[in-house]
């Protein structure tokens, strides 16, 4: 695949002498009106916003966690799940 562009790899990018150079801010813009993905941008903040915030758990309420899954365990014999409310949504 790469002998198909041996000819060209090497040449200088061409810069025109007529026209500015765009900035990224209007390369991308260019390409707005045809964003497949409707949403797609809420659903990364949203994704962003959940996983800003990290829990850290003492010693000691480490240790009541463990002994409480322990106890789950050792009186069950299937699959649980547990669900935690999500505060703050918007829908």
């Amino acid at each position: 695949m790469m002998d198909k562009y041996t000819h060209i790899i090497d040449l200088p990018h061409h810069v025109s002498k007529v026209r500015p150079q765009m900035t990224m801010y209007q390369r991308a813009a260019q390409f707005a009106p045809f964003a497949a993905l409707t949403g797609h941008s809420a659903a990364i903040s949203e994704t962003a916003r959940l996983t800003d915030k990290v829990i850290e758990l003492s010693e000691s309420e480490c240790q009541v966690l463990n002994q409480k899954i322990t106890l789950l365990l050792a009186h069950l014999d299937g699959k649980f799940s547990h669900i935690l409310p999500v505060k703050n949504k918007d829908w």
